[in-house]
């Protein structure tokens, strides 16, 4: 089973390629063959990217023009709370909670965010990670079940390609995942967060004026 849906990965992979690796110009039948997804679902995802302006089309290819739209369109989109597998509470400080994490597990939320920017700009008191279905179990037996206080463990589900963009949830993702929580210090991340993108596609804009001439 899938955590996110198949269009959701797929602005995923573009929004990685643009803002770690500066590419910007792609084709539906490249991405169907990286992901084995039918051409109808790459292209319901492309159309939908383009009906907001963040994709040009082109013939044969297309580009992604505006990254930061996309981001916030899918930010918009995201439902983290459909993906939670499993969900508890402990009364461990973070630090020992995010020491307990599955060496399998791909870490997400606020933890992601600290590594990605080197440290982190607020604390926080909630913890987020990847685990296949297949796996949750490795995380019931390290966090047992609680109702002592509210939940601050949330194991989230992961989808087949997740695992090859890291140990971490990638700058996009953290960003998009973030953008659904309530918890107010979510704010100074996202901020956080937000300055290291808009800072990668600044170097990257001479690239995306060459594709786009």
């Amino acid at each position: 089973m899938f955590g996110m849906k198949k269009i959701e990965t797929t602005w995923h992979h573009l929004l990685i390629l643009a803002i770690e690796k500066g590419q910007f110009k792609h084709t539906q039948e490249s991405l169907a063959g990286h992901f084995g997804y039918s051409l109808s679902t790459i292209n319901l995802a492309v159309k939908k990217a383009a009906a907001v302006g963040a994709v040009k089309m082109s013939g044969k290819f297309f580009v992604l023009s505006d990254p930061k739209k996309l981001l916030f369109y899918w930010a918009t989109h995201r439902n983290l709370d459909k993906d939670i597998l499993y969900k508890t509470h402990s009364g461990l400080p973070i630090s020992e909670i995010e020491g307990l994490i599955p060496p399998q597990s791909i870490m997400g939320g606020f933890s992601a965010a600290k590594k990605i920017l080197g440290e982190a700009p607020s604390d926080y008191s909630k913890v987020f990670f990847y685990l296949s279905p297949e796996t949750v179990e490795t995380a019931t037996k390290r966090y047992p079940a609680s109702t002592k206080g509210n939940e601050n463990i949330f194991v989230l589900k992961s989808y087949p390609k997740q695992k090859e963009y890291g140990q971490i949830t990638t700058l996009p993702q953290t960003f998009v995942d973030l953008w659904s929580l309530s918890d107010w210090y979510a704010k100074d991340f996202l901020t956080s967060l937000e300055e290291k993108i808009d800072g990668l596609l600044s170097e990257a804009e001479l690239v995306t004026k060459h594709v786009l001439s």
